[in-house]
Formats: structure tokens, sequence, C-alpha cells
């Protein structure tokens, strides 16, 4: 059993490619098209997410972030991805591996949201199976958690379809859109990935 990273994060790393889709690291340069992509898409994800800082689409916000996300991977705590379409490079979505629990755990959550123009074209789906390979064989974790709210069909439907199974239900689980919201608890296992 693997207790800590096997790779080296003194280089950058490397996209993930997936069926239509790749999947890469933010970096500054993706500013314009992200901040343009979020703000066209803020009313369709506002039921999925936690409220937004008032200045979450500056410039400088976006920095932190990148600035976070490279922390996160140099210290193994998180993998966060832009989700951009093979054919022309547009930015379509994110993804994220986070809370990356190490040691008897070998686990970490899987988070996503999509651009409301890329909506409903299996891009998130082509996705979530483009990074299972790399969380399971690359990262060594054993364990892909996700949670969705329960009327959101879409993303159980996105869960089930990537071998994803329900394994409960967390009560006032995570604060989306300033409301204590229920979520449904899923997971899928490495020995899944090889099935």
């Amino acid at each position: 059993m693997a207790f800590f990273r096997t790779m080296n994060f003194s280089e950058p790393l490397a996209s993930i490619a997936g069926d239509g889709v790749s999947l890469r690291t933010p970096q500054m340069t993706d500013y314009g098209e992200w901040s343009t992509l979020r703000e066209t898409s803020r009313e369709f994800l506002k039921p999925w997410e936690p409220i937004w800082p008032a200045d979450d689409l500056t410039r400088s916000a976006f920095r932190r972030r990148v600035r976070r996300y490279a922390e996160d991977l140099r210290t193994d705590q998180g993998y966060a991805f832009l989700i951009v379409r093979s054919e022309d490079g547009a930015l379509v979505g994110g993804l994220t591996l986070a809370n990356i629990r190490r040691g008897v755990a070998q686990a970490a959550s899987l988070g996503y949201w999509m651009g409301l123009p890329f909506t409903r074209r299996g891009y998130m789906t082509a996705a979530v199976r483009a990074v299972i390979p790399f969380a399971f064989a690359t990262l060594r974790l054993h364990r892909l958690e996700a949670a969705c709210i329960p009327i959101n069909a879409g993303s159980i439907r996105l869960l089930e379809k990537n071998g994803f199974v329900r394994e409960g239900y967390a009560r006032e689980y995570l604060c989306i859109n300033g409301i204590w919201q229920d979520h449904l608890l899923y997971a899928r296992l490495a020995e899944a990935a090889n099935a």
C-alpha cells in the first residue's frame, strides 16, 4: 500500500487526454476565458456552488486561486484542472481532486463545474472518465468521493455513469448557495477502475 505520493512535481503537471477533452492545470493566461465563462454561467451555477465572493471574477482573485492550486499540487493536497475541448482548445469547465487524504485513507474528493454553453454534450462525463486513471494509477488513491444535492439529476447521472456508487445521505452537508444542503454521497474504489 502506498502511503506517500510517488510523483515529482518540480515539473508542471502534464495534461490528461480524454475523449474529446483534455484536462490541464490553470495558468494566469486562462483568466480572460475563465472569467467570461464563469460570468456567463453565473445563474446556471448558482444553485450548485457556494456563494461567490464579491471579487471572485477579478484578476487578483484568479491569481490567488492559481497560486493556491499550485501550492495544493506541490503539497499533494489537491489537483485542479481546467477542462478544454480538444477540437479547438475552448475552456468548457473545471474539475478538482481535493482534500487528498494519504496514509490509511488514500482518498480524495471530486468536484466539478461546467459552463452553461457546454452542458449536455458529454464533456464532463469524458473529463471524469479521464481523471479516474490519473487518480488511481498515478496518484495511487484507493477511493474517490463525490457529493451532490439530491435534486441535481445531472450530477447523479454523471457519477453513476462513471462507476460511482451511492453510499449514503448527509444532512446539511455543505453550504451551497447560502443554504446548508443535504447531499447524496457517492464513491468509486480503485478496484472498480479495473472492472
